[in-house]
């Protein structure tokens, strides 16, 4: 009945955010498939532990940069142009990582890559958003979550694939020829350059959308924005949600900074920034790419620790699904209640797991996977899904970009500290120290959450805009 008054196209909507989603889905396999190679890099090039940590952080570098320049470049020139200059740089890393000759061009690579990983982690839900139907933008924004959990399952499929491939071929002693030194003598090559062909597709597909409606609107584009909106809303519909627009940007100030801090938008920045960098220290990423090695510390060997790693990466694909059916009917704050409520638990229980284990190993290691699944659960049917559709609703419009780029560089910040700092802190706190604090870091996170977010579930971003100027 809504469906036919309104002539609301869901089927476009759905095509318009899955496209943007590749985006997320190539932030995913380019952060995972760095995990197949380190081995066999380091021993090629002679890299010593330091080499090795700036082989595999560097692309975090270039990531901090795109993020740091996304936002800008999106409000200058559309959201679309930005997101085919991310789909250049992840198919130029991924060819270039293929065919570097040394370790510098390879971490040079792999820095284009990152700027890539954060230029994307802007643009595409800020693009989602923007083409969303309120009732469900929700949902739809939480398809980019659920596109870098896919990235990951899909970057272990291809380096298992690869590494399969090789031990059959040297069985057979095929192993010469190009072919054979990128996927069977120097493997990591084929692992790396796998890359280029999602970031062609995802280039090539990005033709067959439009420009954000919104962002045309901004710029005095009404007649194209219509167009687009049209085929979203109908007619009716179409014209109201251009005439909204076009009321919410007469009532901000021209300078960009200055909305940001006008005293709402001063506190709808703070809340990004501070819950993006937050979440990064509620130990989340240190469980996803450090998962083997604390696995090892209970006594497993590596083969069963990397085989737990993959049943969490199951756990998080399938608990990122909950979350898109959920987040619109349940609400942002809610979630965001049950879900660090939850990690604060496990955490806890985590933190005495290894202090009973540490004088003898009297609980056994499936009691931590166990433990560490509640855990992976909890954080990704909330904060991991919820920090991008925040991200993406509470800005204004003409600073949208600008601002998310803010949360996103605090975001990138974090993700680049807790990588860095987790060896560090597992040897000098303890690995049960490690996780009572990142379950004491979950106490902020609330806190802010339940003071100063407010909840959008279902709001236009006009209203969520008016909202924040009411204040």
């Amino acid at each position: 009945m809504i469906h036919n008054e309104n002539k609301e196209n869901m089927l476009y909507v759905i095509f318009l955010a899955a496209v943007a989603a590749i985006g997320g889905f190539l932030f995913g396999y380019d952060t995972a498939v760095i995990s197949g190679t380190i081995g066999s890099v380091a021993t090629q090039f002679g890299l010593d532990d330091v080499s090795t940590g700036w082989y595999v952080g560097c692309a975090l570098v270039g990531s901090i940069l795109g993020v740091a320049v996304a936002g800008k470049l999106s409000d200058l020139f559309g959201r679309k142009p930005v997101l085919l200059f991310s789909a250049v740089l992840f198919t130029s890393s991924g060819i270039g990582c293929m065919l570097s000759g040394s370790i510098s061009d390879l971490v040079i690579y792999r820095i284009i890559g990152g700027v890539g990983i954060g230029v994307a982690s802007v643009i595409s839900p800020l693009y989602i958003s923007e083409i969303s139907i309120s009732r469900y933008r929700g949902t739809l924004v939480s398809l980019y979550q659920l596109a870098i959990t896919v990235g990951f399952m899909g970057a272990y499929l291809v380096n298992y694939a690869i590494s399969e491939y090789a031990v059959h071929m040297r069985e057979l002693g095929t192993t010469g020829g190009l072919w054979g030194k990128f996927m069977v003598t120097e493997t990591w090559r084929g692992m790396l350059g796998a890359e280029a062909l999602p970031a062609m597709l995802f280039f090539g597909i990005l033709f067959f959308i439009p420009e954000s409606p919104r962002w045309l609107v901004l710029k005095s584009k009404e007649t194209v924005a219509l167009k687009t909106l049209k085929r979203i809303y109908g007619s009716v519909k179409a014209d109201e949600q251009v005439a909204d627009l076009k009321n919410t940007v007469r009532s901000e100030e021209k300078s960009d900074w200055k909305i940001l801090f006008q005293p709402g938008f001063r506190v709808a920045l703070f809340i990004g920034v501070s819950l993006a960098i937050l979440g990064q220290f509620m130990g989340v990423n240190a469980v996803l790419y450090y998962g083997p090695s604390i696995f090892q510390q209970t006594g497993l060997s590596e083969g069963d620790s990397l085989f737990y790693q993959v049943i969490v990466g199951l756990v998080n694909f399938g608990s990122t699904v909950l979350a898109m059916v959920v987040i619109d009917k349940i609400g942002r704050k809610k979630l965001v209640y049950y879900g660090v409520s939850g990690m604060m638990v496990s955490l806890f229980l985590i933190g005495i797991y290894f202090t009973m284990n540490k004088v003898s190993n009297v609980i056994p290691p499936i009691t931590l996977l166990i433990l560490i699944l509640f855990y992976i659960f909890s954080c990704a049917i909330s904060i991991c899904v919820v920090i991008w559709v925040l991200l993406s609703e509470m800005y204004p419009a003409r600073v949208r970009g600008l601002a998310m780029s803010a949360a996103g560089f605090s975001l990138w910040i974090g993700t680049f500290l807790i990588g860095q700092l987790t060896p560090w802190l597992m040897t000098t706190l303890s690995p049960a120290g490690v996780f009572w604090l990142f379950g004491v870091m979950c106490i902020p996170y609330m806190y802010i959450t339940w003071k100063l977010v407010p909840e959008t579930t279902g709001k236009s971003l006009e209203d969520i805009e008016r909202m924040w100027l009411k204040k």
